[in-house]
């Protein structure tokens, strides 16, 4: 099964509550009772909580696939730095190979090592980034190293890390799906987890208000804004309103494709669809198709490709974008928690 086939698989299971989803549901039985015997040993202090002696922010999901997290993670250490804060970044390092040991991330560094999604935090974000599967042990380096705010990228069931302050990030065109646990649903965690985080974000409006919790019906709207498109090699940036009405092959190997290829719909531009896993190794020769149309993909797809391209290669970088009136108390209350001192405590 392609990529492709196997993303519209999923999502007909997990988001159009087809039948296959119940026959799946003792899995999900199965899954819940592992999942939530580990959170009770946690709870209980069977299993140690390791705190580091500075602040701890999450920023995850409790859902599978693409929520909209990785762009918040950017959006708050930009807002921390701004504030005077030196944050820095642990992450598991999907899409790299296994390390058994921590390893910084630079703007250079190989994604085929340490994931694509690190190299992209550190390229746009400018602070030090660290990762391991060990995320006390990333921490640990970081606060070595000087850091005096830790944001945790996709820790939320990482219970083993302490926290001061947890964000969860929700697709608002998707949601929570057919609100069941994994595989017969997209759900890490029970929906009622949403009640212990300090702020759930929502990237888009809700497609729908049917059944949503009051936390749901809480959160905080954010989207996801493309103003420019980028060559990969770096010989021009244009305003991608700029495109509208012309034809590209839209490439997107990350949580939720369709989301990048409506992004683009938006501008005007028509899209021909490609598909990949998130964390896709991609290379050139997956994107040799049988003309010399434009290829569009996200940036995080264009750090595997590197700089070594034709001018027809381009990537779209997003931006969040929040309402003011939303975003100001909000950083506001996480700089009023972390200047308190709570973290290490």
């Amino acid at each position: 099964m392609s990529a492709g086939a196997t993303y519209r698989w999923i999502h007909r299971v997990w988001y159009e509550d087809t039948r296959l989803g119940w026959v799946m549901l003792p899995l999900s039985g199965i899954y819940w009772l592992v999942t939530s015997i580990r959170r009770f040993l946690y709870d209980t202090g069977v299993l140690k909580v390791y705190r580091v002696p500075v602040p701890v922010i999450v920023v995850g999901n409790i859902t599978a696939g693409g929520t909209g997290k990785t762009p918040t993670v950017i959006w708050l250490a930009q807002e921390l730095r701004g504030r005077g804060f030196s944050p820095g970044i642990v992450s598991r390092g999907y899409g790299g190979s296994k390390s058994d040991s921590p390893m910084r991330v630079d703007t250079d560094s190989d994604p085929t090592v340490v994931g694509d999604e690190p190299v992209l935090l550190a390229r746009r974000t400018g602070c030090p980034v660290v990762v391991d599967s060990n995320r006390v042990r990333a921490a640990a380096m970081l606060v070595d190293d000087g850091v005096d705010i830790i944001i945790a990228d996709d820790g939320l069931q990482h219970y083993r890390l302490g926290r001061d302050y947890e964000i969860c990030v929700i697709d608002g065109t998707r949601g929570l799906g057919n609100r069941r646990l994994l595989p017969a649903g997209p759900l890490r965690e029970q929906p009622d987890r949403l009640k212990d985080v300090e702020q759930l974000l929502v990237n888009g409006p809700f497609r729908s208000a049917d059944e949503l919790t009051v936390a749901e019906q809480n959160a905080g709207e954010f989207a996801l804004v493309a103003t420019e498109a980028c060559r990969l090699n770096g010989s021009l940036t244009r305003p991608i309103e700029r495109f509208a009405g012309s034809t590209v092959h839209a490439v997107a190997g990350i949580g939720n494709p369709a989301r990048f290829f409506e992004l683009l719909r938006t501008q005007g531009i028509e899209v021909i669809e490609h598909a990949f896993v998130d964390h896709a190794a991609l290379n050139l020769k997956d994107l040799e198709f049988s003309d010399d149309v434009a290829v569009f993909m996200t940036e995080k797809d264009a750090i595997k490709l590197g700089r070594h391209v034709q001018d027809k290669f381009w990537y779209v970088p997003v931006t969040l974008q929040m309402d003011p009136v939303l975003a100001l108390p909000l950083i506001e209350q996480i700089e009023s928690r972390l200047r308190d001192g709570q973290g290490g405590s």
